[in-house]
């Protein structure tokens, strides 16, 4: 007979008006896990077993997801927005700082979290998400990884990113994932079905595609003021993982990184992977997130 899994859904009703959906599991410092595209909390249902018995885990659909609140109009999903959400979510619970884990978008929203609100975030572990300083020197600079990044400007079109992704009931996102990973196995027909329920609700496709559209209008487009939080330095001890064949996002990314951290980072390179590595690599990741964190469960 199968345990029962650790976690519960719960309705945060954020101070900013927002409700979102979160499953939450365990006791313990805090940790927010954020997922990516075209994904939900789902996709740390490793994280969660694992990380419970010593954590107090909550993992959003983020905003337009799944049973989150989804706001019309591409200006709710800058990038200030999506912090601000994370700043409510640690702040629902009692707490002024947490462990923040983010992967793809996700992993953007942590990055940028560290960068704007570095009292908030304790400790940062990011998989397979770019810096953002870093995806801006090689989207000007490295021809493959604009080649790349195709999706993020065709996703600026209206309408026809909605059209193809959603037919067939969502047979393109669905099938990226599956060749995008390396360990095919990692995604049974159930995980996927959960995947597209995250995007089946009228407006929540749009909403996640608002994501790349709100980031391409402004912040891809112009470069940051003197004093803008994307000059600063990484404060919080960081911890990468990064599947090395990820098809979107090349291993050179996270190269040449030294001069965006105060203390530095670790990085773990996983040659097994692709893009999906939390999913695909789920026990070696735990591992290496465990160890990272354990001085946090130690306190």
């Amino acid at each position: 007979m199968s345990l029962p899994e650790p976690w519960h859904f719960e309705r945060l009703s954020l101070p900013g008006g927002l409700n979102l959906n979160a499953a939450v599991a365990g006791a313990g410092p805090l940790v927010v896990m954020l997922h990516g595209f075209p994904e939900s909390w789902y996709s740390w249902r490793y994280q969660l077993r694992a990380l419970a018995p010593a954590f107090r885990c909550v993992a959003p659909e983020l905003r337009g997801y799944g049973e989150s609140d989804a706001p019309r109009g591409v200006h709710n999903y800058r990038l200030e927005a999506l912090v601000g959400d994370v700043r409510e979510i640690v702040g629902h619970f009692g707490q002024s700082r947490a462990v923040l884990i983010g992967h793809d978008w996700g992993g953007v929203i942590a990055w940028v979290a560290s960068l704007m609100l570095p009292e908030m975030v304790q400790r940062l572990v990011i998989l397979n998400a770019p810096h953002p300083r870093q995806m801006l020197r090689h989207l000007r600079s490295n021809f493959r990884q604009m080649a790349r990044s195709w999706y993020v400007w065709f996703f600026q079109l209206p309408w026809l990113p909605e059209l193809l992704l959603r037919a067939g009931n969502f047979a393109l996102p669905m099938a990226a994932m599956r060749h995008g990973a390396v360990q095919k196995r990692a995604f049974n027909e159930a995980d996927l079905d959960r995947f597209r329920q995250a995007l089946s609700r009228p407006y929540a496709l749009s909403a996640a595609l608002n994501y790349y559209r709100a980031l391409a209008r402004r912040d891809l487009l112009f470069a940051p003021p003197a004093g803008h939080w994307l000059t600063r330095k990484v404060q919080a001890p960081t911890l990468i993982i990064w599947g090395e064949q990820d098809i979107a996002l090349g291993t050179e990314l996270t190269y040449g990184m030294e001069d965006l951290f105060t203390r530095g980072a670790e990085i773990k390179y996983v040659p097994d992977s692709g893009h999906w590595v939390q999913q695909e690599k789920p026990h070696l990741v735990n591992r290496y997130i465990l160890d990272f964190l354990f001085p946090v469960a130690a306190r």
